[in-house]
């Protein structure tokens, strides 16, 4: 313990015991400096993180208090597996001192130790002026001589000093100045044989019976009263709040009520959570009030990530009350905001809180939880290494001379960059080469092409083991000297995109620039056509180029309506030749359709869904699927690898908690737009069966039975039972209830008499039906005889006796099955019920007189009948008169 001033050192050191490592100790603080305490935990044999509580007094919990005065730390030693907690309480006040006491848990250990703080008011030790000895003699301070006689009178004889006394009674810090004074140098020695002299006087205060408690605590928004008790009713007392005297107003309240004297706080605020005194004379007292908040909760809660590498990532949490404190962690690792080297930024906006990972790695990965004192909500983050989806790839070019060559493609990320290889050599621009990026596109621009363009050009991005490939085919013009007619000829070349016989494929949304040579003479005429519709257009975005002996068919961003069959037919003098071509544009599928949820458990859910209607013209490959919980916006990837199947169960999913699931359709070309959100689900599951279900009771025709509630229950609650019978030997259950029962006692009727049956329960809630509580062995209906037995009361057994005009009401309880006939009779004949009233029920009989008489005395008999059984049992009753006085 660091302090600003130290208690003298024990003979040994202290054994540790239990799970301290090292304990607090006892201090003297000076008042304005500052003081901490640390405690070591060893957690070697701990199975989880110890919780440490700081308290002062009994109940006063400084964990909520922490702040500029009060100031809580925590450390741990992953190599010596201690954890250390620091306590250290800045500008030591007045209300500061008193008993504390820290306690630390975990699971089913626990500890405490306890120690105290005494304040005491800091001394200024005056110097002294050695230029006072130097006096002038005669008068004033600025005339006579320098008189030295001061320095040079012989000591007087001093008297006997007791050392131990002048140190008992001295303060701390004057003690190396009076072992200097009187000669002591073992001062290690000397403080061991003070402290074992020294006792602590209790301070007797003269203005005060009774003094404030060393500290208060109120909830915010609550009042409370501070009282003391003062020696001279007439006594006036002052309040200060931090060192400031309180105003009476219509928050702070004064009052005086003989020797009581009362400060009445209205609706406190956290701002008058401070230190108070009250001063009477020249006396006071002190202590500290702590203002409480609410448990802040949380109410909007973290959500699921799934990011790749490098990305930001912001977690986001929104609570009950602005300014409220929260505590971050990964995992069991505390998140500190004192760490300046941390990745982890933390963001607070009025409700709003954020933890920020400015660029996520792979050990980021895992689970992150947020604390308030009144809640908390956990969220997952995945992250995935980088990957690069190629959205257009280049294609193969042929050009002819002087023409311009350009190579395009497009990825997903436009911070990636890259380099152009031709034939294995990196391209380097110059003035007829140009190599440019523009957000997610790359190009390569070949100027004037020349045949040494001509080869395989190839596009690596930096960072990926990807490479994308295309050829340059360079159209040589040969002229040949022909007779002047010539039948014109096709010389289509088009093995880069044919993969079957005149057929083309195309990606929806790529260029198709389709180069035909011609030959002929005179120059043919060409005519291009798509079905029975001639194609004339020299620009838009499908259309025709003629060129001397070349034709061009061009198409512009492919689109579904595009596929068809397309004719080239040239034509002169000379004769004709014409050309067939299909053109089959691929695409991405449509999405998915009608995505449902068709079953629950406790943390999966089924989901299935329809092929989309058009899978874009090239087989599917299968699904990806993705889930959210309802009202958030971050969707999480359930499988990496393309699933097969439409119907799939969705795992690792919290119970109660509604989420919505959407499905992608995969081809060869790519990834479909995601289907319709399903409608939102709840993962939730039946409860456990019913517990120890037995049989209450049986008749000719009815059983009942009794048992208690599931031990599982879960998010589902709990609607009610259905119970249900079958005959020993057959298969089929039969329900005893149309409507849920909702208390755990039933009466199964109208069986058949002396049928063995077997009775099973069922709990039911939201999910479905629970397994069954089944009993161990059928019940024989029918009903169990039991001989009439009348138990009469201990007091009716003697002569029972009352006054005439008493009341009587005699209730004689009995039992028996099937139900007893009960019946009365005086002296041997039936009671007459006019005069005694009788009332029977299943378990007694009451015998009832209003006001008794003496005709009413006699030998009551009561008669159990069932059957050919019977029980009888005897009361004398005894009216006499009122005792008259004379």
């Amino acid at each position: 313990v660091l302090s600003s001033a130290e208690a003298p050192e024990e003979d040994g050191r202290t054994e540790l015991t239990g799970l301290f490592v090292e304990k607090p100790k006892s201090v003297v603080a000076i008042t304005g400096k500052d003081v901490t305490f640390v405690v070591k935990v060893d957690s070697t044999n701990l199975t989880r993180k110890p919780t440490m509580k700081w308290l002062k007094g009994k109940w006063m919990d400084l964990g909520s208090k922490a702040g500029k005065h009060i100031q809580l730390k925590e450390s741990y030693d992953r190599n010596t597996k201690i954890y250390t907690y620091e306590m250290k309480i800045v500008k030591v006040v007045q209300g500061d001192a008193g008993g504390y006491r820290c306690e630390v848990s975990a699971k089913d250990k626990c500890d405490s130790c306890t120690f105290e703080i005494t304040v005491e008011a800091a001394e200024q030790e005056e110097q002294a002026d050695i230029l006072s000895a130097f006096k002038r003699a005669d008068a004033g301070e600025d005339e006579g001589e320098l008189d030295f006689s001061a320095l040079l009178k012989k000591p007087e004889p001093e008297l006997e000093i007791d050392v131990w006394e002048l140190l008992k009674s001295a303060h701390p810090s004057e003690y190396e100045k009076i072992a200097f004074q009187y000669g002591i140098t073992d001062l290690r020695g000397m403080l061991k044989r003070l402290k074992k002299m020294k006792v602590v006087e209790p301070k007797v205060s003269e203005a005060f019976l009774r003094r404030l408690e060393s500290a208060y605590s109120v909830n915010k928004g609550k009042k409370i009263v501070l009282s003391v008790e003062v020696t001279d009713p007439n006594a006036e007392a002052k309040w200060l709040k931090n060192g400031q005297e309180i105003k009476p107003s219509a928050k702070y309240i004064m009052e005086s009520n003989g020797n009581i004297r009362t400060l009445t706080i209205n609706k406190c605020s956290l701002a008058d959570d401070a230190a108070y005194e009250c001063v009477v004379g020249t006396d006071k007292c002190f202590t500290e009030v702590f203002v409480k908040e609410p448990p802040v909760t949380i109410t909007k809660l973290l959500d699921d990530y799934q990011v790749v590498v490098g990305e930001r990532v912001e977690f986001e949490i929104e609570v009950s009350e602005e300014g409220a404190h929260v505590i971050w962690m990964f995992e069991d690792q505390e998140l500190s905001r004192d760490d300046k080297n941390s990745k982890y930024r933390f963001k607070k906006d009025g409700k709003r809180h954020c933890l920020i990972i400015q660029e996520a790695t792979i050990e980021d990965s895992g689970m992150y939880f947020v604390y308030t004192n009144g809640g908390q909500s956990k969220g997952e983050l995945i992250v995935e290494e980088k990957e690069l989806e190629v959205l257009q790839s280049i294609a193969d070019l042929t050009v002819k001379s002087a023409e311009q060559a350009m190579f395009k493609c497009e990825v997903s990320d436009e911070k990636v960059t890259g380099k152009w290889f031709k034939d294995g050599v990196e391209v380097k621009a110059s003035d007829r080469i140009k190599i440019s990026h523009v957000g997610r596109i790359h190009r390569l621009t070949i100027d004037d092409v020349k045949p040494g363009d001509a080869g395989d050009y190839t596009f690596v991005p930096d960072g990926y083991a990807l490479s994308l490939s295309a050829k340059l085919n360079f159209l040589e013009i040969k002229i040949d000297y022909v007779p002047r007619q010539d039948p014109p000829k096709i010389h289509l070349d088009v093995a880069g995109n044919m993969v079957s016989q005149n057929t083309i494929i195309v990606v929806a949304g790529n260029k198709l620039r389709l180069d035909v040579e011609i030959t002929g003479e005179p120059a043919p005429t060409v005519c291009w056509m798509k079905g029975d519709k001639v194609l004339t257009d020299a620009e838009g975005r499908v259309r025709v180029e003629n060129r001397k002996d070349l034709s061009c068919f061009v198409i512009e961003g492919a689109e579904r309506e595009d596929e068809g069959n397309y004719t080239i037919t040239v034509t002169n003098p000379a004769g004709e030749d014409k050309a067939n071509l299909f053109i089959k544009i691929v695409d991405v599928p449509d999405p998915p359709e009608n995505v449902k949820c068709t079953g629950v458990g406790e943390d999966c859910a089924t989901i299935i869904w329809e092929p989309p209607k058009f899978d874009g013209g090239a087989p599917l490959k299968g699904y990806l699927m993705e889930r959210k919980k309802k009202g958030s916006s971050r969707w999480t990837k359930l499988n990496f690898d393309v699933y097969e199947n439409t119907t799939y169960e969705a795992k690792r999913m919290i119970e109660g908690i509604l989420y919505e699931m959407r499905v992608f359709a995969v081809n060869g070309i790519g990834i479909s737009a995601p289907s319709l959100n399903s409608k939102p689900f709840m993962p939730i599951a039946p409860t456990s069966e019913p517990t120890k279900l037995i049989v209450d009771d049986v008749t000719d025709t009815t059983c009942s039975l009794k048992w208690l509630a599931p031990e599982k229950i879960g998010a589902g609650g709990l609607d009610g039972y259905i119970i249900e019978f079958c005959k020993e030997g057959e298969t089929e259950w039969h329900p005893a209830n149309t409507d849920l029962v909702d208390r755990q006692s039933y009466t199964v009727r109208n069986l058949p008499t002396g049928e063995k049956m077997n009775f099973r329960v069922v709990a039911v809630n939201v999910a479905g039906r629970s397994p069954p509580a089944l009993l161990e062995q059928p019940v024989t209906v029918r009903e169990i005889m039991e001989h009439p037995k009348i138990r009469l009361p201990r007091e009716l057994r003697t002569k029972y006796i009352k006054r005439v005009g008493e009341k009587i009401n005699l209730v004689i309880p009995f039992q028996g099955k099937p139900r007893p006939v009960a019946t009365w009779l005086k002296d041997g004949q039936p009671v007459d019920e006019k005069k005694v009233g009788i009332r029977n029920s299943n378990v007694d009989s009451i015998l009832f007189i209003r006001s008794a008489e003496r005709e009413h005395s006699g030998k009551y008999t009561l008669i159990l009948k069932i059957e050919n059984m019977e029980d009888s049992a005897n009361i004398d009753i005894r009216i006499v008169g009122k005792i008259k006085w004379f």
